[in-house]
C-alpha cells in the first residue's frame, strides 16, 4: 500500500514521503497565484478557486488569504462563503454542504500526529475526513479537528474547538464545543 493510500485509509503514514512533497509544491503555486489576484477581480478569483478545489457548487467565494495542503480533497457545495484566513489541512477529504458560512481565522484539520514523541519524531501522520452539512454557520476562530462530522442547520459559536460529532439543528460552543441549545424552525 502506498503512503497516499495509507493516508486516505486513516492509517499511519510517512509525512515526508517524496510523493507528498511534490504534490504540496504544486498546490503552493496555486495558493500563491490566488493570493496575488486583486480583490476586485472576482472572476479571476472564481476561476482560481475552481482550479484549487476538488469540487465545488455555484456561488463559491473564499476571501484570501486561504491556506490548504492539497485543495483537491476539499469539496464545497453551492452558496459557500469563507472569510479571511481559512486554513484547511486537507490530507483527507473535507466535504462541505450547501449554504455554509465560515468566519475569519477558522481551521479545519484532517491530520493528526502521534502523542508519543518518539513516534512523532519519525514523521508519522494519520488522517481522517471532516464532513460539514448544509446550512451551517461557523463563527470566527473556530477549530475543527480530524474525523468530525457536523450536521445540518448548525451554528458553531466563535472560538469553539469542535472535537466530536455535532448533530443537526443545534448551536455549539466552548472548548471543547458542547451543545448550547437546539435550533427550532
Amino acid at each position: 500500500m502506498t503512503e497516499f493510500e495509507k493516508m486516505k485509509n486513516g492509517e499511519w503514514f510517512e509525512l515526508f514521503d517524496e510523493a507528498f512533497s511534490k504534490r504540496k509544491q504544486e498546490y503552493k503555486k496555486l495558493r500563491s497565484e490566488f493570493a496575488e489576484i486583486p480583490l476586485l477581480n472576482e472572476d479571476e478569483q472564481q476561476n482560481k478557486i475552481k482550479e484549487m478545489l476538488g469540487s465545488y457548487g455555484e456561488h463559491v467565494y473564499i476571501q484570501p488569504p486561504f491556506a490548504f495542503d492539497y485543495g483537491q480533497n476539499i469539496h464545497v457545495g453551492s452558496r459557500f462563503y469563507a472569510n479571511y484566513n481559512l486554513t484547511v489541512l486537507d490530507t483527507n477529504d473535507v466535504i462541505i454542504g450547501n449554504n455554509v458560512l465560515i468566519g475569519p481565522d477558522v481551521g479545519i484539520y484532517t491530520i493528526n500526529h502521534p502523542i508519543n514523541a518518539k513516534a512523532r519524531n519519525k514523521g508519522l501522520g494519520q488522517s481522517f475526513p471532516v464532513h460539514i452539512g448544509n446550512d451551517v454557520w461557523i463563527g470566527g476562530h473556530v477549530t475543527i479537528v480530524p474525523g468530525v462530522n457536523i450536521g445540518n442547520n448548525v451554528v458553531i459559536a466563535a472560538g469553539a474547538v469542535v472535537t466530536k460529532n455535532v448533530p443537526d439543528n443545534v448551536v455549539v460552543g466552548g472548548v471543547p464545543a458542547n451543545i448550547i441549545k437546539s435550533i427550532e424552525d
